[in-house]
């Protein structure tokens, strides 16, 4: 493979190992593609939640596999392994590769999940968008969280970008011109814009004094966009159950020292004042900007009934929307369903 300069290339290829019968199944064609990279960005460890929420549940296939060797420094995030009193065992190696699962209602979606490649960007860039093509991948979705001065007592807000307007309209009034260092979910959403495939990344702002903290919330709210964007019904209860116990520890802590109150309190005001009359969005607006009627909605539980009636072991979706608002008066409302 040769560069448009004239200089020769690797072979994107040769980064992974694909399952080339399900590359071929037809009916794996089309579908939405999730993207979630842990190692940057990841404020209150919203993408590790996520992921590992979704490949629990979500009955994993793997699409193909990236030789993680040539792409991860391992000295820079060193794997875990286990001392057990006198040997060594479950060696932990990072793992980085393209699923198909399904959501709770069984529709099939893909993931691309695993550590943020520290090497070779441009060629791993090449071999996703090898496989978005391959797989004719109809839209990508990625999140990721940035630490915010937002109070956790406020629902969480959300920047969205990319290049499907219809997913981005009204989410986000936050619209900065700023440098800020690249992730490799940046890089592959301009290389998938290049090759002409829809796209939206949705960034969850976390309060900044919960960021080192693993906070549910932001996983949730990447769940929702993220679903909703897709039009994929994602799991969400067990971590919001997780979260009403951080929430209660939160609260705690809050009501146990003045200075920490006062600063949750200069939150609430400021946020507040910046999000007075905002419109917003609900997530299950269509793209018209309208409900859905009784007669959609009923079908949907009805379908989903039918699987927790089935005996499936995946966690349900609880009809709640998660009703954002973004910091410096921004809404993160939620996306419309995609076609």
């Amino acid at each position: 493979m040769n560069d448009p300069l004239g200089g020769p290339r690797q072979d994107p290829a040769g980064l992974y190992a694909a399952a080339q019968e399900l590359l071929d199944d037809p009916e794996l064609k089309g579908l939405p593609m999730l993207m979630g990279f842990t190692g940057f960005a990841d404020a209150g460890h919203a993408v590790e939640q996520i992921t590992t929420e979704l490949l629990r549940s979500g009955s994993p296939r793997t699409l193909a596999e990236f030789d993680v060797d040539q792409l991860v420094d391992y000295r820079a995030r060193r794997p875990r392994i286990t001392f057990v009193e006198d040997h060594l065992e479950d060696y932990a190696p990072p793992r980085l590769a393209l699923h198909v699962l399904d959501d709770g209602l069984g529709q099939p979606y893909l993931l691309l999940a695993g550590p943020e490649p520290d090497f070779q960007w441009e060629r791993f860039a090449r071999a996703v968008v090898g496989l978005v093509e391959e797989l004719d991948v109809r839209l990508v979705v990625w999140t990721h969280s940035i630490p915010m001065p937002v109070p956790h007592t406020r629902p969480l807000g959300v920047t969205v970008h990319g290049n499907r307007p219809e997913l981005i309209e009204g989410i986000s009034r936050w619209k900065p011109v700023v440098s800020v260092p690249a992730a490799i979910g940046h890089l592959l959403e301009l290389r998938l814009v290049e090759a002409g495939r829809g796209v939206a990344g949705f960034v969850v702002h976390t309060p900044h004094y919960l960021a080192e903290a693993e906070y549910p919330a932001t996983a949730v709210a990447g769940l929702e966009h993220l679903g909703a964007a897709a039009s994929l019904m994602l799991p969400t209860d067990r971590l919001r159950e997780a979260n009403r116990e951080i929430e209660r520890q939160i609260a705690e802590q809050v009501a146990s020292s003045d200075e920490v109150r006062e600063l949750v309190e200069g939150l609430e005001a400021r946020f507040d004042e910046r999000s007075e009359d905002v419109p917003r969005r609900s997530l299950l607006a269509a793209m018209s900007g309208e409900l859905p009627d009784a007669e959609v909605l009923g079908a949907a539980v009805e379908a989903y009934l039918a699987t927790q009636d089935g005996g499936r072991e995946e966690p349900g979706f609880r009809d709640e929307t998660h009703d954002d608002a973004a910091d410096d008066g921004g809404t993160a409302e939620g996306a419309a369903p995609a076609d």
